[in-house]
């Protein structure tokens, strides 16, 4: 398998009512079966969903926790807004959003966006996944596939890393189950995240900083079979309850 990686150049500084699909297809030419990863943030700010900090009034709740995390209550109060369910709220607001993810902040951000503006996940990233796939098609006539990823820090380790958020034409999980190892043996528990390992080499080449590389496409990944079912549910999730017995302590 020779996998080619194509990083998106050229794209402008993206506004909201941009036509974000149209713009990256005039600049990379797709094939069937490629798979384009998209910067949740990029979506966002071509589907408006970002707010003025100017515009939001921060409650009793956003202010306490702003005191602790030394943030501004405004953008807690965002964050709080984009929220779920707030599972951590200091050292950092750990909270999940619509989508099942759980994320530090909501994944609200202030990066790559103008002053006094924060950027907020798409509320719905597997629409959003599946938008962009109609789109291209529309434009290209091609099959490919699509990943809206965020950048997401990880226990134990230090470090962010790219996941995908949202996807489309493909499932979460490569799903080994039942299939045999090189010796034989049946494999009984192995489920590859591999949404996530592509969301993951699309962040090294998006960077994080000024790049501007919002979207990179992958050409001749191999097909797999799997399922969706990539969060954990509230009764498996054994991180969830030990952060749930921490924060009644």
């Amino acid at each position: 398998m020779d996998i080619q990686v194509i990083g998106v150049t050229g794209l402008p500084l993206i506004q909201k009512g941009d036509d974000l699909p149209a713009l990256i297809c005039d600049r990379v030419t797709f094939e069937d079966g490629d798979i384009l990863t998209i910067a949740s943030s990029v979506y966002s700010k071509a589907k408006g969903f970002t707010r003025e900090l100017s515009t939001i009034s921060p409650g009793a709740d956003a202010v306490r926790i702003a005191a602790k995390t030394k943030e501004d209550p405004r953008f807690v109060q965002a964050v709080l807004d984009s929220s779920t369910d707030v599972l951590l709220e200091y050292p950092f607001i750990l909270s999940e959003v619509p989508s099942g993810h759980i994320g530090v902040r909501a994944g609200v951000d202030h990066s790559n966006v103008e002053d006094g503006r924060i950027i907020i996940l798409p509320p719905d990233p597997m629409g959003a996944a599946a938008e962009v796939r109609d789109a291209v098609h529309k434009i290209t006539g091609k099959d490919i596939r699509v990943l809206v990823t965020d950048t997401c820090g990880r226990s134990f380790r230090r470090g962010q890393t790219g996941i995908a958020i949202g996807w489309a034409g493909m499932t979460a999980i490569n799903d080994y189950r039942g299939d045999t190892d090189l010796f034989g043996h049946v494999l009984e528990i192995t489920e590859e995240a591999a949404v996530d390992e592509i969301a993951a080499f699309a962040n090294f080449v998006m960077g994080e900083s000024h790049q501007g590389i919002p979207a990179v496409v992958f050409r001749n990944c191999r097909m797999w079979n799997g399922h969706d079912s990539v969060y954990f549910t509230r009764e498996e999730d054994i991180i969830r309850a030990a952060l749930r017995e921490t924060k009644k302590n």
